[in-house]
């Protein structure tokens, strides 16, 4: 998403290859003040903005509650989903396009989610109706779908779902997505109806399983050229800085 998040994902990256949970929580915590404090070279966090970067470091607060909760440090996990339900408040008053609102909704539902806190259904419907809502003033809603703030709403749920799955991609865009995307306020708000459903259950067995993945970046499978000194896999994951085993998100060693 090219925003400024000082090097702490890369950090936080790592600490995650590591099992260092609580590390990592504190390095995702770093990128998303230092992308709130500046998201992109020059721009200011208070400033409008069509593609919503600043949305990223919202994001990023997320992810580190939810290695917390991984690393069982709950009270900083619900420090930091309180943190990042108000900046997601916050950012609704930055961010004029009613589609960006509902998404901010969106993100402050897995805030309540990721935080263990009640409401939790009652935000992700707020979302489901504020996107039915804005739908008439969207354009195109796969361009809409495919800025750094929507993706940004995406990432948690994705990275969560993925320490399930061997490593694969478990939560598709045609699940975050609605059917037809020439009927924008539903075809958005099938994410926050999604995630009401998944979201929950998912954390939960991830918190149960000790183990969060890494994000998935780029892969390749049954290379010639890295074996995991973990499990034996040859498939990779390149993901910020880090070459990672696609299934246990263990550094890899090249062969």
């Amino acid at each position: 998403m090219h925003t400024l998040d000082g090097g702490h994902v890369a950090e936080a990256v790592r600490a995650v290859s590591t099992r260092e949970y609580e590390s990592a929580g504190d390095a995702y915590s770093r990128a998303a003040w230092s992308v709130l404090t500046e998201p992109r070279v020059g721009q200011s966090p208070f400033v409008d903005d069509e593609r919503g970067y600043v949305g990223v470091g919202v994001q990023y607060l997320i992810s580190s509650a939810i290695c917390y909760r991984v690393a069982g440090c709950e009270r900083r996990a619900a420090h930091r989903s309180t943190e990042s339900i108000a900046v997601a408040r916050d950012i609704q008053h930055t961010l004029s396009q009613p589609v960006q609102q509902a998404c901010l909704d969106e993100l402050i539902a897995d805030c309540r989610v990721v935080g263990g806190f009640d409401g939790v259904g009652g935000a992700y419907e707020a979302a489901v109706d504020a996107y039915r809502a804005a739908g008439d003033s969207v354009e195109s809603s796969q361009t809409v779908a495919t800025t750094p703030l929507f993706e940004a709403a995406a990432a948690p749920i994705k990275q969560v779902a993925r320490s399930l799955a061997d490593g694969e991609i478990a939560v598709k865009w045609e699940d975050l997505h609605g059917p037809d995307p020439a009927a924008p306020g539903e075809f958005l708000a099938h994410r926050p109806a999604y995630k009401r459903q998944r979201f929950p259950s998912l954390l939960e067995r991830t918190i149960d399983a000790g183990f969060l993945a890494a994000p998935r970046g780029t892969t390749e499978y049954a290379t010639g050229h890295h074996r995991c000194p973990d499990c034996g896999s040859t498939d990779v994951n390149w993901i910020a800085e880090s070459v990672l085993c696609l299934r246990c998100s263990r550094p890899t060693d090249p062969q």
